[in-house]
C-alpha cells in the first residue's frame, strides 16, 4: 500500500470541501504548513498530482477526484463499522453534524438537542445554523433540516411537519398602523423580508375560496437570517410572513398578533434531508427518529 497513513486522506477530503489548505487545516485542527506537508507527502507516495494550485483556490485533478471518491467511501465504511461495533454495546457515540434554519433552531430545536444529548452522552453535536442552503451531498453534514419544496433527487427526505406561514405584527406596530384588511393593503405597510431558498422572499401569496393573489411587498429592511426578521417584528418594526413553527411562541405570549387569519398561505413543509446512498450511522437515525416524534407531538398539539 502506497498510502502510509490513512489519516492523511482527511487533508485531501477537507481541502476538496473547503477549497484551500487553510480551510482544511482549520477543519482538522492543524497548521496550514502541516496540512501542506501532509498533502505533498500523499502526492509523493502516490506519484500523482492531486490538486492544481492557484493563488485563490485548489482544484482537484482527475486523479485527485478519483482518490477523493474512494476516500469518502472509505471513511463512510469506517463510520459504519464503528456504528455496528458500538451498537452491540447499546450505545450511540460519535459526532452528529446537523444543519438547521436559524429561527427554528432558536425557537424549537435547542432544548430538543439538549434532551437528545442527555439521553446519549457518547454523542457530540456539531451544529451549523443559518438559512443558507448547504449542499448536503458535498458539505460535511449528516442531516439537514430544510423548509420548502424539494428538488434534489440525490437526497432522502423525511417529512417532519407541514405548516403554513402566518402573517404577524406586534401590538406596538398595530397601534401605529391600522391592521391590513386584505393582502393588497400590505403594499402600504413596512414588510420585513428575508432569504428563502437562497432568494429574497418579497412576493407573498394568499388564497381565499380557492383564488390566489400575489402581493409584491417592500420595507425598510431585509436580512439573510430569518430569525432577525422575527425579532424585528416583535420589536414593532414591521410585518413578517413566517412559518407557524417559528412564531407560535410569540403568538401564544402576545408578542405577535396574527393578521388576515381568514386568508390561506402556501404550505411550507419541513424535512430532514440525508444524502442518498450514504450509510446512515445509528446516531443519525436515532436523532431523526427523535425529532420526528417531537414534531409529531408539537403539530398534534
Amino acid at each position: 500500500m502506497k498510502i502510509e497513513n490513512l489519516s492523511d486522506l482527511q487533508v485531501l477530503v477537507q481541502t476538496a470541501r473547503g477549497g484551500t489548505l487553510t480551510a482544511a487545516a482549520h477543519a482538522l485542527g492543524m497548521t496550514p504548513a502541516a496540512a501542506s506537508a501532509t498533502l505533498k507527502r500523499l502526492e509523493t507516495q502516490l506519484g500523482a498530482r492531486l490538486f492544481e494550485r492557484s493563488t485563490r483556490a485548489m482544484r482537484l485533478t482527475s486523479q485527485g477526484q478519483t482518490l477523493l471518491d474512494y476516500a469518502v467511501r472509505a471513511f463512510e465504511l469506517l463510520d459504519e463499522g464503528e456504528s455496528l461495533v458500538t451498537a452491540d454495546r447499546g450505545e450511540l457515540v460519535g459526532t452528529l453534524r446537523v444543519a438547521a434554519p436559524s429561527d427554528l433552531t432558536r425557537s424549537t430545536l435547542l432544548p430538543w438537542f439538549d434532551e437528545f444529548l442527555e439521553l446519549h452522552p457518547g454523542v457530540q453535536l456539531s451544529l451549523s445554523v443559518g438559512d443558507r442552503l448547504l449542499d448536503v451531498t458535498r458539505d460535511e453534514v449528516d442531516v439537514a433540516l430544510r423548509y420548502g419544496a424539494l428538488a434534489d433527487s440525490r437526497l432522502v427526505a423525511r417529512p417532519f411537519a407541514l405548516t403554513n406561514p402566518l402573517l404577524t405584527a406586534s401590538p406596538a406596530y398595530l397601534r401605529r398602523h391600522a391592521a391590513p384588511k386584505t393582502p393588497q393593503d400590505l403594499v402600504h405597510h413596512n414588510c420585513l423580508t428575508f432569504d428563502r431558498g437562497g432568494r429574497r422572499h418579497r412576493t407573498w401569496r394568499f388564497a381565499q375560496n380557492g383564488q390566489w393573489t400575489e402581493v409584491r411587498v417592500k420595507g425598510d429592511r431585509s436580512v439573510d437570517d430569518a430569525s432577525l426578521a422575527r425579532e424585528w417584528a416583535v420589536a414593532g418594526r414591521g410585518i413578517t410572513l413566517k412559518s407557524a413553527l417559528d412564531v407560535r411562541n410569540d403568538i401564544s405570549t402576545g408578542r405577535l398578533v396574527r393578521l388576515l387569519p381568514e386568508w390561506d398561505t402556501e404550505p411550507y413543509p419541513l424535512h430532514a434531508l440525508l444524502p442518498s446512498g450514504r450509510f446512515v450511522p445509528a446516531r443519525v437515525r436515532a436523532l431523526v427518529d427523535f425529532l420526528a416524534l417531537k414534531f409529531e407531538a408539537l403539530t398534534a398539539g
